[in-house]
Formats: structure tokens, C-alpha cells, sequence
């Protein structure tokens, strides 16, 4: 330090406002050589970086003050050189320490400057002896100079490989794989039928996704999947694997939306394929991990009434606050379908409004209704599940049907590694053809999460609750749910590596379809989860 500041005839102290280059780069500690390899401590004055770019007083750094020892010297490069700039909230920052790697780098942004002005015929601004110091400084600089200049192109050529061999500039590719094994534990006979689904089995669900941005803040979503599990046929919706799929290795798109906000506070969704309830709100539940993560059974994922909405269709959601938000959607299973009692608006459709609270970083709460036409609940008790019901006099099938749903989910963190969580739902289904009528149906579960158990990134979790069960119904041949039937589920989600999770769990069924003279059934399953 004591040797280039005596070419400058200032204190060793005084060198501290020659931080020329982007400072902020360099904010709370001096860099180590390391950090001096990062490309953007290169950066010029006038380089595009986070700066408040280049100033034209001294008076615009807010720490610097008239009385200060050294404002002459930053007062002398600021309006004679335009040599500095400050950090993006207009401090300056001089008493932090300098490199001498930090140094060279500002007298060469320095040096560029000074040539600019004498390129732009204002050299006279330049006297000889700043010349002739800014000179021998280069000069007794030039090893730092030349290292500083090998790490620039090293950086440029590692640059321009990763464009020659990127996969998009808009675009990032991403994938995942869900293998499963599964198997019926124990259980004989449900509904007088005997349970024949016994045998071990494996199933994949492959995702590619493609994720695009435009603009930075907009995203189109494109999810190619193929999905060969099956949940065993236990003869009731209850207990189903939510990561089953149609049984074939066919390859489709499964989910098609663009995302995109509409000023600060508000973002739109429009779906063209696929959509669920989690693309338009959050389902306020720490196991909802989409099938890949979490929750391994249906119930456990998420609050049923959130299955009736499915499809293609728009939602939008508002954020009045960090603690307050209003989300509302509409999505249709039959919108591509041009027939009869089909379509976007005719058809098969369900809209939802929630309202999610979060009264602090630890709580959650979401307020649902869900307005519905020939959507079932997907789990619960066969009677819950209105799709197979025969309603019209002549025997033919006819399942049309219209439903609101009302539900509460929340969150509770009790610790950072303690999660309590819970919700409830309640149905009002009316048949509009046939034996008309009317049931009702709850439904309600209480999880416990325990996040980062035995190391970061794992999940331990239970879920206890009753799936979808018919409370009351005055629909002839439509008997309410009898007895209730228990969902206790367990699970174990273990991080093996960065993009690799297994998760052994078992889900145990009181009393199947809501029916005690059914044998409980218990099913095991064990995920692994590849990212990539």
C-alpha cells in the first residue's frame, strides 16, 4: 500500500476512495484472492451492474461529508476524472479495505477514463503529473494488470462455451422420475368382495418440463409425463396412491398454462391442459408435494373438495398484502369437447375462490368454496364418489350433478421442525336428473410435519382423518355412509443426495368404505423420487 501511495502523494489511508470500480461486489468484507475471480469486481464505471452508475458530485455519495479528510481527493476524482461510482443506495462506503488486485482493477477502469477524455478532446482536463503518476502506477501494476486480464478471457471463453452448448435462452429443462413399489400389506374382503390386488407391483411416472420466460417475470409451463402406476383395487376410492397414473407408458402432455403478472400485486394463469387446484392457490398443506414428494395417498395431499376443479380454464389471484390474498379460477374438463352439454361453459366444470390469510411467517389459512358441475370428490366411500350412481327411472347411467363445497385448511409452525396442520370440508351435492336429491358430505384430517428430520431436506409425517363420507341423503337407492371409516397414514421422506429422495410409508384403512363389517386394509409403498 505504501508504495503505489506515495506516487500519489496521499497517506496510505487517503488510497481507500480509490474504489474506481463497481463496490458492490465487495460490501461487509475485504475479498479475498478467490472472490477476485468473480467477473463482475471487473467491472468499468459505466459496466451495466448493480451501481448507482457514474456520479458527477461527491455530494450525491450520502456518507460523505464536507468535513471528512479525505473529500478533496474523492471531490478532485469524482468531478475531474469521473472515476467513481457508489452503491446502489448512494453510499460510498470509504473506509473499507483495499486489494491490491481491487486497486489494479480500478486503476485500469481510471486509466480507461482518462483516455476517453483525452479521445474526446477534453485531454485538457489531464495535467502532466497526473499522467505521469497514472503511468508509473500502471507500470508497477502490470502483473496484477495481466493476471486480472488472463482471468477476463478465461471468464469470456467459459462464457462462450456455455452459450455454444445451452439448451435456450428462454427456456429451462428440467425432469423428474417417480418409481414406486406397492402392495396390499394386509386385508381380505371389502363389500363382500374379495381383495385380489395382492401382488407386489412397480410403476414409473417420467416427467420432462420445459419452463420459459419472455420477460422474467412471466413463465409458460410444458410437462410431457408418462404413467404406468396403478393404486390397488381395493374395491373403494379410499387409500389411492395420488401419483397413479392410466397404467400405460403412453406419453402425453399433461400440463399446458402460461403464467404472467398483471401490475405488481396480481398474476394471471390461463391452463390450456391439466390444471388443478395447486396452479391456482396454494392448498395451505406442507404434504402437498404434487405426488412426488409428501403425502403418498390422495387424502394426504391435499383437502378433497380441492379435486373438483379440474381442466383447462383461467384464475388470477391478487395480493392485497404479504399476509392477505384472493384467488379465484374457473377450469372445465370437457373444454376441448364441441358435442352436446359439452364444451368450455356447458360441460363438466368446477370455479373456486379462496381467500389465504397468513397472520404471521408461521401460520396459514385458506378459506375455500368451490362451485361444481359432474365433479366428483375422487376419494371417500363409494357413495361419496357420485360419478357411478344409475339415476335416471329408464336404468340408463346419468351422473349430472351439481355441487358447493366449503372448506378451511391450516398451517401452524410450532417450530422450525414441527408443523401442525389440518383441515375440513363439507359437500352439498344435488342430482338435477332422475331420482332428485340432495346428500351431504364431510370429510376432515389433522397432519403433523416434522420438516429436516435427522438432516436438511428430509420429512417425517402423519396424517389422521376420514376421507369424503355421505352424512345424510334423501336420493333414493343413495344410503348414507353407516359406520366411519379412519385414515392413518405414515411417512418417511428421506434425502439421499441433492436430486434423489426415498420415501417408505404405510396407509391404514378402518372399517373400508365407511363400513365396519369390512377387514381394515393396510397398503405399503415405497417412492423414490429422482429431480433432475
Amino acid at each position: 500500500m505504501q508504495k503505489f501511495c506515495k506516487y500519489l502523494l496521499v497517506s496510505p489511508a487517503v488510497c481507500g476512495v480509490m474504489l474506481f470500480f463497481n463496490p458492490a461486489a465487495f460490501a461487509g468484507e475485504t475479498s479475498s484472492i478467490s472472490e477476485i475471480n468473480q467477473p463482475q469486481i471487473l467491472a468499468s464505471p459505466d459496466t451495466e451492474t448493480q451501481i448507482t452508475g457514474q456520479v458527477t458530485s461527491v455530494s450525491q455519495f450520502s456518507d460523505v461529508q464536507p468535513t471528512d479528510w479525505a473529500f478533496q481527493a474523492l471531490q478532485s476524482l469524482v468531478e475531474r476524472y469521473g472515476c467513481i461510482a457508489g452503491y446502489p443506495n448512494s453510499t460510498y462506503r470509504g473506509n473499507r479495505a483495499l486489494t491490491r488486485y481491487e486497486f489494479a482493477a480500478g486503476l485500469n477502469a481510471c486509466l480507461d477514463r482518462v483516455n476517453e477524455l483525452i479521445a474526446t478532446a477534453t485531454g485538457d482536463l489531464v495535467s502532466k503529473q497526473d499522467l505521469a503518476t497514472l503511468q508509473k502506477l500502471q507500470e508497477d501494476f502490470s502483473a496484477e494488470l495481466a493476471t486480472l486480464r488472463g482471468r477476463v478471457d478465461a471468464v469470456e471463453a467459459r462464457t462462450a462455451e456455455l452459450e455454444a452448448n445451452q439448451f435456450s435462452t428462454t427456456t429451462k429443462l428440467q425432469g423428474q422420475v417417480v418409481a414406486v413399489v406397492s402392495d396390499v400389506l394386509s386385508g381380505n374382503t371389502v363389500n363382500g368382495a374379495e381383495i385380489t390386488d395382492e401382488n407386489t407391483t412397480l410403476g414409473v411416472r417420467a416427467r420432462i418440463e420445459l419452463v420459459t420466460s419472455f420477460t422474467g417475470r412471466d413463465t409458460l409451463f410444458t410437462r410431457i409425463q408418462a404413467n404406468n402406476i396403478l393404486s390397488p383395487n381395493i374395491g373403494t376410492p379410499e387409500g389411492n396412491l395420488f401419483f397413479a397414473g392410466d397404467g400405460t407408458t403412453d406419453a402425453a402432455i399433461d400440463a399446458l398454462f402460461y403464467r404472467f403478472p398483471l401490475g405488481e400485486k396480481t398474476e394471471v394463469i390461463a391452463i390450456a391442459n391439466a390444471g388443478a387446484a395447486d396452479d391456482l392457490t396454494t392448498t395451505v398443506n406442507i404434504f402437498d408435494g404434487d405426488g412426488a414428494f409428501g403425502a403418498l395417498s390422495t387424502f394426504g395431499t391435499r383437502n378433497p373438495i380441492y379435486y373438483q376443479i379440474g381442466g383447462a380454464g383461467l384464475g388470477v389471484t391478487h395480493e392485497f398484502s404479504d399476509k392477505l390474498a384472493l384467488s379465484l379460477g374457473y377450469l372445465s374438463g370437457t373444454a376441448n369437447d364441441p358435442t352436446p352439454n359439452n364444451g368450455l361453459f356447458n360441460g363438466s366444470y368446477g370455479a373456486l375462490a379462496q381467500l389465504t390469510v397468513k397472520p404471521s411467517d408461521r401460520i396459514t389459512i385458506g378459506l375455500t368454496y368451490l362451485n361444481s358441475y359432474n365433479q366428483p370428490l375422487l376419494t371417500g366411500s363409494n357413495a361419496a364418489n357420485l360419478a357411478p350412481l344409475d339415476l335416471d327411472a329408464d336404468g340408463t347411467l346419468d351422473s349430472r350433478f351439481s355441487s358447493n363445497s366449503y372448506g378451511v385448511q391450516a398451517s401452524i409452525g410450532i417450530t422450525n421442525n414441527i408443523v401442525l396442520g389440518g383441515w375440513a370440508g363439507y359437500t352439498n351435492s344435488r342430482t338435477l336428473t332422475g331420482n332428485r336429491g340432495e346428500v351431504d358430505i364431510w370429510n376432515y384430517a389433522v397432519t403433523l410435519g416434522f420438516p429436516d428430520l435427522g438432516k436438511e431436506g428430509n420429512l417425517a409425517g402423519i396424517i389422521a382423518g376420514v376421507e369424503p363420507r355421505v352424512t345424510s341423503s334423501n336420493i333414493a337407492g343413495l344410503d348414507r355412509d353407516e359406520d366411519t371409516s379412519y385414515h392413518l397414514e405414515a411417512f418417511y421422506q428421506y434425502k439421499l443426495a441433492d436430486n434423489i429422495t426415498i420415501t417408505p410409508g404405510v396407509i391404514w384403512l378402518t372399517s373400508p368404505d365407511h363400513n365396519d363389517d369390512n377387514d381394515d386394509v393396510v397398503i405399503g409403498a415405497l417412492r423414490t423420487t429422482f429431480s433432475f
